[in-house]
Protein backbone atom coordinates (compact mmCIF):
# COMPACT_ATOMS: atom_id res chain seq x y z
CA UNK A 1 0.00 0.00 0.00
CA UNK A 2 0.91 3.96 -0.65
CA UNK A 3 0.08 6.91 -0.74
CA UNK A 4 0.89 9.91 -2.73
CA UNK A 5 -0.39 12.38 0.19
CA UNK A 6 -4.44 12.74 -0.82
CA UNK A 7 -5.17 9.26 -1.91
CA UNK A 8 -4.50 5.41 -0.90
CA UNK A 9 -3.36 3.38 -4.18
CA UNK A 10 -2.49 -0.06 -3.90
CA UNK A 11 0.97 -1.74 -5.43
CA UNK A 12 0.53 -5.50 -5.92
CA UNK A 13 2.83 -8.06 -4.34
CA UNK A 14 2.55 -11.18 -1.96
CA UNK A 15 2.81 -9.47 1.06
CA UNK A 16 3.28 -12.83 3.21
CA UNK A 17 4.01 -14.29 5.14
CA UNK A 18 4.85 -10.42 6.58
CA UNK A 19 1.36 -9.25 8.68
CA UNK A 20 -0.84 -6.93 6.57
CA UNK A 21 -4.02 -5.23 6.75
CA UNK A 22 -5.90 -3.92 3.74
CA UNK A 23 -9.24 -3.44 2.12
CA UNK A 24 -9.75 -6.90 0.12
CA UNK A 25 -12.54 -5.61 -1.71
CA UNK A 26 -10.75 -2.73 -3.32
CA UNK A 27 -7.51 -4.99 -3.79
CA UNK A 28 -9.89 -7.08 -6.18
CA UNK A 29 -11.43 -4.49 -7.62
CA UNK A 30 -8.59 -2.99 -8.74
CA UNK A 31 -7.06 -6.35 -9.52
CA UNK A 32 -6.29 -6.46 -13.51
CA UNK A 33 -5.08 -10.21 -13.62
CA UNK A 34 -6.94 -13.94 -13.93
CA UNK A 35 -4.53 -14.39 -10.90
CA UNK A 36 -2.90 -12.29 -8.42
CA UNK A 37 -1.54 -14.03 -4.97
CA UNK A 38 -1.77 -11.27 -2.00
CA UNK A 39 -1.18 -12.81 0.67
CA UNK A 40 1.11 -16.86 1.45
CA UNK A 41 1.81 -17.65 4.82
CA UNK A 42 2.23 -21.17 5.96
CA UNK A 43 -1.00 -22.55 6.52
CA UNK A 44 -3.26 -20.09 3.90
CA UNK A 45 -3.02 -18.12 1.03
CA UNK A 46 -5.36 -15.24 -0.26
CA UNK A 47 -5.89 -14.71 -4.16
CA UNK A 48 -7.25 -11.90 -5.71
CA UNK A 49 -8.77 -13.25 -9.20
CA UNK A 50 -10.83 -11.33 -12.49
CA UNK A 51 -12.80 -13.48 -14.46
CA UNK A 52 -13.99 -12.24 -17.05
CA UNK A 53 -17.72 -12.43 -18.93
CA UNK A 54 -18.64 -15.74 -20.06
CA UNK A 55 -15.64 -17.29 -18.88
CA UNK A 56 -14.87 -19.72 -15.81
CA UNK A 57 -12.43 -20.74 -13.09
CA UNK A 58 -12.73 -24.30 -15.07
CA UNK A 59 -13.83 -27.47 -13.40
CA UNK A 60 -10.86 -28.47 -10.69
CA UNK A 61 -10.81 -30.28 -7.72
CA UNK A 62 -7.59 -29.89 -4.35
CA UNK A 63 -7.41 -33.18 -2.81
CA UNK A 64 -5.80 -31.98 0.37
CA UNK A 65 -6.74 -28.43 0.22
CA UNK A 66 -9.87 -26.38 2.01
CA UNK A 67 -11.15 -23.00 -0.26
CA UNK A 68 -13.19 -20.07 0.21
CA UNK A 69 -14.70 -17.65 -2.46
CA UNK A 70 -15.66 -14.40 -1.80
CA UNK A 71 -17.51 -12.57 -4.26
CA UNK A 72 -16.57 -8.88 -4.30
CA UNK A 73 -18.52 -8.04 -7.94
CA UNK A 74 -20.13 -9.57 -10.38
CA UNK A 75 -22.78 -12.57 -10.83
CA UNK A 76 -21.93 -16.21 -11.44
CA UNK A 77 -23.09 -19.75 -10.69
CA UNK A 78 -20.89 -22.13 -8.37
CA UNK A 79 -21.60 -25.89 -9.31
CA UNK A 80 -20.13 -28.71 -6.79
CA UNK A 81 -19.76 -32.21 -6.39
CA UNK A 82 -17.91 -35.16 -5.75
CA UNK A 83 -16.99 -36.32 -9.13
CA UNK A 84 -17.08 -34.42 -12.19
CA UNK A 85 -19.63 -36.00 -13.19
CA UNK A 86 -22.08 -35.30 -10.56
CA UNK A 87 -21.70 -31.61 -10.13
CA UNK A 88 -25.12 -31.93 -7.83
CA UNK A 89 -24.77 -28.50 -5.74
CA UNK A 90 -25.51 -25.65 -8.11
CA UNK A 91 -26.22 -21.80 -6.52
CA UNK A 92 -26.40 -18.61 -7.98
CA UNK A 93 -23.86 -15.94 -6.27
CA UNK A 94 -23.04 -12.79 -6.41
CA UNK A 95 -21.43 -9.65 -4.17
CA UNK A 96 -21.48 -10.82 -0.67
CA UNK A 97 -21.60 -14.26 -1.19
CA UNK A 98 -19.27 -17.11 0.23
CA UNK A 99 -18.32 -19.93 -1.19
CA UNK A 100 -16.93 -22.96 1.06
CA UNK A 101 -14.82 -26.15 -1.14
CA UNK A 102 -14.04 -28.86 1.19
CA UNK A 103 -11.02 -30.59 -0.34
CA UNK A 104 -11.83 -33.22 -2.52
CA UNK A 105 -14.68 -31.58 -4.05
CA UNK A 106 -15.21 -30.62 -7.87
CA UNK A 107 -16.15 -27.50 -7.74
CA UNK A 108 -16.08 -24.75 -11.00
CA UNK A 109 -17.87 -20.84 -11.00
CA UNK A 110 -18.84 -19.58 -14.25
CA UNK A 111 -19.44 -15.78 -14.68
CA UNK A 112 -23.18 -15.39 -15.56
CA UNK A 113 -22.93 -11.37 -15.30
CA UNK A 114 -22.54 -8.81 -17.73
CA UNK A 115 -19.02 -7.28 -16.23
CA UNK A 116 -15.91 -8.95 -15.09
CA UNK A 117 -16.71 -11.36 -11.69
CA UNK A 118 -14.08 -10.06 -8.96
CA UNK A 119 -13.17 -11.93 -5.82
CA UNK A 120 -11.10 -13.35 -3.47
CA UNK A 121 -9.72 -17.28 -3.24
CA UNK A 122 -8.36 -18.42 0.71
CA UNK A 123 -6.87 -21.84 -0.04
CA UNK A 124 -5.50 -23.50 3.25
CA UNK A 125 -2.66 -25.04 2.82
CA UNK A 126 -1.62 -22.59 0.59
CA UNK A 127 -2.27 -23.91 -3.15
CA UNK A 128 0.32 -21.66 -5.53
CA UNK A 129 3.89 -20.82 -5.26
CA UNK A 130 4.73 -17.36 -2.79
CA UNK A 131 4.07 -14.51 -5.71
CA UNK A 132 2.18 -16.00 -8.56
CA UNK A 133 0.55 -14.12 -10.93
CA UNK A 134 -1.17 -15.18 -14.31
CA UNK A 135 -2.43 -11.95 -16.19
CA UNK A 136 -4.47 -14.47 -18.29
CA UNK A 137 -6.85 -17.82 -17.66
CA UNK A 138 -4.31 -19.47 -20.02
CA UNK A 139 -1.50 -18.46 -18.81
CA UNK A 140 -2.29 -20.33 -15.84
CA UNK A 141 -3.67 -23.07 -17.39
CA UNK A 142 -0.05 -23.34 -19.48
CA UNK A 143 1.53 -22.84 -15.86
CA UNK A 144 -0.49 -25.91 -14.62
CA UNK A 145 -2.45 -23.75 -12.83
Amino acid sequence: MATDGRREFFIFNDYGPEPLAVNVANAAMLNCNYRTILWTGEHLQLTLMKIDRGDDIGLEVHSDVDQYLMIIDGTGLVTMGKSRDNLNYQKTVRCGYGIFVPAGTWHNLINTGNKPLRLTSVYAPPEHPHGTVHPTKEIAMQQGD
